[in-house]
């Protein structure tokens, strides 16, 4: 394997854990405003991280981007 791949798929990882500790300590300290806010779907309020597109996003382009790397790591 090339060293240009190990140091790409470390740089992804740090940079997916930094982006994943950011946006969950964001979204832990926002206070929902009852008076401007509707209500919240019931679905929603047992997963709150599951049903965040920011969480999704970040899951999803994670696996696809340590996918394409071990993927041309191991060709």
């Amino acid at each position: 394997m090339s060293t240009y791949i190990w140091i790409l798929l470390i740089v992804v990882i740090i940079m997916a854990l930094y982006l994943l500790f950011y946006t969950y300590s964001v979204a832990k300290t926002q206070k929902v405003k009852e008076r401007y806010d509707s209500s919240i779907d019931e679905s929603v309020k047992e997963h709150p991280y599951l049903r965040n597109p920011v969480f999704v996003s970040l899951y999803i382009g994670t696996i696809l981007i340590a996918g394409f790397i071990f993927y041309y790591a191991f060709q």
